[in-house]
């Protein structure tokens, strides 16, 4: 069992904190809002009012003994940077930080984030590819460079081999997993055949999904 601390239990925050717990985790969720904490208390391991800007606070929850610190607040610039600076400075290993925009990432990033979360930007862009294509049913992006795809076999790759349709030369991706139903192939051969109503996990170059969403073949 991992142990996670939850800095900022607005939507953002008290989501990553409810999943988190559900998986099993031990999870501390911490907030200067009193009504905050009370609401999330029952479905997290811990929850604590405290002002994350006091290095003091932290060091008597023991943040620094977690796996991982997710700072959540992103209208705060102070709070949220602060509570960065404070989680590396007290030895977390990772810490992972909402930002609003660039700028606030870029400064997060600065002082020790070691991976920044666009949450609003990052939804924007999936529901965008959704949009744009019904073959793409879910869409992350992982660089500027690589996205990572789930995608409905297109009609004319029914009954045909992984490497009959040589699709890292004619589409620059390759298929991670092959979901069917309710099986899953998380290990596919160039020899297995895809079928009409295939779930197709890919990982490709963002440049060349523009050629999934308009379905050319």
């Amino acid at each position: 069992m991992k142990r996670y601390a939850v800095i900022g239990c607005g939507r953002f925050g008290s989501s990553v904190a409810r999943t988190l717990n559900s998986l099993g985790n031990e999870v501390l969720a911490i907030d200067i809002d009193g009504e905050k904490i009370q609401y999330i208390s029952k479905e997290v391991t811990h929850a604590v009012q405290a002002d994350v800007t006091d290095e003091n606070a932290l060091v008597e929850l023991g943040v620094e003994e977690f796996n991982m610190v997710i700072v959540g607040i992103s209208s705060d610039y102070k709070a949220s940077i602060m509570a960065t600076i404070i989680s590396k400075e007290l030895g977390v290993s990772r810490v992972i930080a909402k930002a609003c925009d660039l700028l606030h990432g870029k400064v997060l990033a600065k002082v020790g984030a070691d991976k920044i979360i666009y949450p609003e930007r990052d939804m924007g862009i999936r529901v965008a590819h959704n949009l744009v294509s019904s073959n793409i049913l879910d869409f992350i992006e992982l660089s500027p460079d690589y996205s990572i795809l789930e995608i409905t076999a297109l009609d004319s790759w029914s009954n045909k081999t992984l490497k009959e349709l040589r699709l890292p030369s004619k589409y620059g991706i390759n298929v991670m997993a092959i979901r069917r139903g309710k099986d899953i192939n998380v290990s596919p051969y160039a020899d297995d055949i895809i079928f009409k109503g295939d779930i197709l996990v890919v990982i490709g170059n963002t440049s060349d999904i523009k050629k999934i969403e308009r379905g050319v073949d």
